[in-house]
C-alpha cells in the first residue's frame, strides 16, 4: 500500500532508518533501501546527487519528492535553486520538466486526440484537457490558429472532477468514437455525443499521469521541453513561448 508523503512527513526531522546493513558502496543505493519513518520504510522510486554536497534529491512512487542528507535522518522539502550569474535557476523545476517530457514522449500518438495543421508541424503542444472546462473550450477555439502557425495540439484526458464525473464520461466517449477529433469539437461546442464509451481507452490512465506531472486543473498545457503552463493561454502568445513568433 502506498504512503503518502505528507503522512510520511509527520514528523519532518524524525525520520527513523530500518535496520539494514551499509555494505554497498553506492550512497544513493543505500540512502534508498534505509529511508524509514517510524519504522515504515518509504516508497522510494529514485534518489539522485544534487549539487548541494551531500544532499540527495528522493522521488516517492507516488510523484512526490524531498531532499535528504546521506543518512536520511534530515530532509529538505521545496525547490532546490542554483545561485549563478544569469540570476536564481531552480534546478528542482529543471529536472521535473525533464522527467514530465521523458513520460508524455512515451504516450502513443493512438492514444491521444491530435489536431495538425495542413502545413510543416513546427512544434508540439501536449494539453491535459476537460470537456466540461470553461477555459478548455476556450483554448480550443485557439486550436485553428494554432495549426496555422505550425503548432500541433495533442490532448490528453484530465477529468477534473475525478473519474465519476461528467468529464470522465465524455471523454471516455471521445476516445470512443470513430473520429476522436470531430468528438472533441463537438464535446467542447457543448452538444451531446451520442457513442458509447465502453471501449478500452486511455482516460483514467491519463488522469493519474497528469496527477503525477503535477497537474492541478485545466488545461494545462506541456511545452515541448517539459514546462508546465496552466490555464488559458491565447495563440499568439503560446507561439511566442516556443519561439515561433511570424
Amino acid at each position: 500500500m502506498r504512503i503518502r508523503f505528507q503522512t510520511l512527513l509527520g514528523g519532518l526531522l524524525a525520520a527513523t532508518l530500518a535496520g539494514l546493513p551499509l555494505a554497498q558502496a553506492d550512497p544513493t543505493d543505500r540512502l534508498a533501501e534505509r529511508l524509514a519513518v517510524n519504522g515504515q520504510p518509504m516508497p522510494v522510486e529514485s534518489v539522485r546527487e544534487t549539487p548541494l554536497e551531500g544532499f540527495y534529491e528522493v522521488r516517492l512512487e507516488t510523484g512526490e519528492s524531498f531532499y535528504s542528507d546521506a543518512e536520511g535522518r534530515h530532509f529538505l522539502v521545496g525547490d532546490l535553486y542554483e545561485n549563478g550569474e544569469s540570476g536564481l535557476v531552480n534546478i528542482s523545476e529543471q529536472g521535473r520538466n525533464a522527467e514530465r517530457a521523458e513520460r508524455l514522449a512515451q504516450i502513443p500518438d493512438a492514444e491521444r486526440v491530435i489536431f495538425r495543421g495542413a502545413g510543416e508541424s513546427r512544434a508540439t503542444l501536449t494539453v491535459f484537457t476537460d470537456t466540461t472546462c470553461p477555459y478548455c473550450r476556450q483554448l480550443h477555439e485557439e486550436v485553428p490558429r494554432l495549426n496555422e502557425l505550425g503548432i500541433e495540439v495533442h490532448y490528453l484526458a484530465f477529468p477534473r472532477t475525478g473519474m465519476n464525473g461528467e468529464g470522465a464520461r465524455v471523454m471516455r466517449q471521445v476516445w470512443c468514437a470513430d473520429s476522436p477529433t470531430e468528438a472533441m469539437s463537438t464535446a467542447k461546442r457543448e452538444e451531446r455525443l451520442s457513442g458509447a464509451g465502453d471501449c478500452d481507452n486511455p482516460v483514467e490512465s491519463q488522469y493519474h499521469l497528469g496527477m503525477e506531472l503535477g497537474v492541478q486543473g485545466t488545461p494545462a498545457i506541456v511545452l515541448p521541453d517539459g514546462r508546465l503552463v496552466p490555464g488559458y493561454v491565447p495563440a499568439e502568445r503560446l507561439a511566442a513561448m516556443l519561439g515561433l513568433e511570424e
